[in-house]
């Protein structure tokens, strides 16, 4: 890793669809090993730029750029509301699935496998429930799960929206300090956040969205109150 470098540059990005621009010429870097959140209010377009920067969507305009290497070692965790938890999996493969861009779909977990799913499991506190059915973990227990498999994909950048929504206090803690040591490896971490005070205390970078970049820097100075009115107000003005 070599600090001060972009492991993600955005060129005057647009993204959305043919009748809703979400995101608008949007320029900036998360730097490599940097600790970033991504904030802004409801229609900010925060979502969507996650989706750019993991190749869900394709730019309208110009260039999202990630440095060699960094797309074959990318993990992105959506929203809840966007995962598929039907099928009836236990925790235990839920995890697993991390490692399946080593392991390939079709091969079991090996012996070192099984220890890697199952130290994953105890580092997110879920020791002993590999074998629960997924249905049946709380959202935080799953969260934790989730949690767990990005683990096991040991991805240089990771990316989370909104990763604390909807689960207890103690679960929160529990994966920021999970962040904080993805951080202290040198990951870059980038999060879609909506509780301003956890952004205050845990991410010293923060990306000020308001379908357009408000400001992109230091935390104690993009989340000014100056900022903070006019994302309001661009996104009251149906400019997102």
């Amino acid at each position: 890793m070599v600090v001060g470098q972009p492991a993600i540059e955005l060129q005057r990005v647009w993204l959305g669809w043919r009748d809703r621009v979400a995101v608008r010429d949007a320029s900036g870097a998360f730097e490599q090993g940097s600790l970033t959140a991504v904030v802004g209010p409801n229609g900010a377009g925060k979502s969507t730029l996650i989706k750019g920067i993991a190749g869900r969507l394709n730019p309208l305009r110009g260039q999202i750029h990630l440095e060699a290497g960094v797309a074959r070692r990318l993990a992105c965790l959506p929203q809840s509301a966007e995962l598929d938890l039907s099928f009836p999996i236990s925790t235990f493969d839920l995890v697993a699935l991390g490692a399946w861009h080593r392991m390939g779909a079709w091969r079991g977990v090996d012996g070192p496998g099984l220890d890697a799913v199952e130290e994953a499991l105890r580092v997110v506190g879920l020791a002993g429930f590999s074998r629960r059915p997924v249905d049946t973990l709380s959202g935080g227990q799953l969260q934790r799960a989730l949690f767990a498999r990005l683990m096991l994909r040991d991805a240089r950048v990771i990316l989370l929206d909104e990763p604390f929504s909807a689960v207890d206090r103690a679960t929160t803690e529990d994966l920021l300090d999970l962040l904080h040591a993805w951080h202290a490896e040198g990951r870059t971490v980038i999060a879609v956040l909506h509780d301003l005070d956890i952004v205050r205390a845990y991410f010293p970078q923060a990306l000020l969205l308001a379908g357009q970049v408000v400001e992109w820097g230091a935390t104690e100075q993009v989340l000014n109150p100056a900022n903070l009115h006019l994302a309001r107000h661009l996104c009251a003005g149906g400019l997102q």
